[in-house]
């Protein structure tokens, strides 16, 4: 994946990029999310079919440029570009290590701390007249955020950002053709939600959606996440790492870290090992993981009525997906002291 595909699948989301979003895209606290990949450690094994580093940063600016292509709204446009602005290295593995790993928002409550203490982007609010308030809570726009299963802006990009880079599932073409055939329908709540005009194109899009739900809490998923998240524990509580230097350094920086400590060898077992080992039973002897993770779903309107009301076939495919088990045992062959 290079900036060039990154460039030309905006131009799919907004055919014109309004450029005054560039200088709060410049800002230090958003380039930092450049260093965090959006599959959450995952890229970094070999049991990962994770084909390309898209960065938060990367997905920030595509969430804007969907709620400012449907809205061309300054204020909802900055909510969706903030909105991941508190992410630290690794992402959602940091909500595993506070024992969120059901609803994997917990780092979310800081992103109105991290607007506050940043003298740029303060400073350019305060030129656009907007409020901090205004922007700093995607949830209160639908369209770029909601509760699952509806479709928001933030749900649609990193379902188009890991089909097209990560997972290499669609092709742009493909991409465009979903974009194309979305419109902004009133729900069955009486809300704005962005919903699809054709049955057949909703369809191709449950079915495609539903299988990354799976990917992203399957076994390999589950424990990534969980045994990263154990590292760090163990090198806070050992006073190696802190907090502030999961939001300031680098995942690659973090990495080193890690490589640096005792927990080295285990660690580059995790990256280059290609099967993660499974049993109904409790495994003895070796690090393990056995838990539940967020399923992520997607229902979307289609014609103002959810697709798996109207369609058999979409409907199969999210009660398939819905149906996924996470009651494995987890495991490779080591201990984690």
């Amino acid at each position: 994946m290079t900036q060039t595909e990154i460039s030309e699948y905006y131009k799919i989301l907004s055919a014109d990029f309004p450029e005054w979003l560039n200088e709060y895209i410049n800002t230090k606290e958003l380039q930092t999310q450049k260093y965090i990949s959006t599959t959450c450690g995952t890229y970094y094994t070999s049991l990962s079919k994770s084909h390309a580093f898209y960065s938060s940063l990367d997905h920030s600016i595509a969430v804007a440029l969907i709620v400012w292509h449907f809205t061309h709204d300054k204020k909802q446009t900055l909510a969706g570009l903030f909105h991941d602005i508190s992410t630290p290295a690794f992402k959602h593995c940091i909500d595993f290590l506070n024992g969120d790993y059901e609803k994997q928002e917990s780092t979310e409550a800081l992103t109105t701390e991290f607007i506050k203490k940043s003298k740029d982007v303060t400073k350019l609010l305060k030129r656009d007249h907007i409020k901090i308030e205004e922007i700093d809570d995607y949830h209160i726009y639908p369209i770029a955020d909601n509760d699952t299963p509806k479709l928001s802006a933030d749900r649609l990009e990193y379902s188009f950002s890991h089909a097209l880079f990560t997972y290499e599932l669609i092709t742009p073409d493909e991409a465009k053709e979903f974009y194309d055939d979305i419109e902004i329908e009133k729900n069955e709540f009486g809300e704005i939600e962005i919903g699809f005009k054709t049955k057949a194109i909703a369809r191709k899009f449950v079915k495609l959606t539903s299988k990354m739900s799976i990917i992203y809490r399957n076994d390999v998923t589950r424990f990534s996440m969980q045994f990263i998240a154990d590292i760090l524990k163990r090198l806070k509580d050992k006073e190696k790492i802190t907090v502030e230097d999961l939001y300031n350094l680098k995942e690659s920086e973090v990495i080193s870290i890690i490589e640096n400590s005792e927990y080295r060898d285990i660690f580059n077992t995790w990256r280059t090992a290609k099967k993660i080992h499974v049993s109904k039973e409790k495994p003895n002897g070796v690090y393990y993981v056995h838990q539940k993770s967020k399923v992520r779903y997607i229902d979307p309107l289609c014609q103002g009525e959810r697709i798996s009301k109207i369609c058999k076939i979409a409907k199969a495919a999210i009660d398939k997906n819905l149906s996924y088990k996470m009651d494995n045992y987890i495991y490779l062959d080591f201990k984690l002291d």
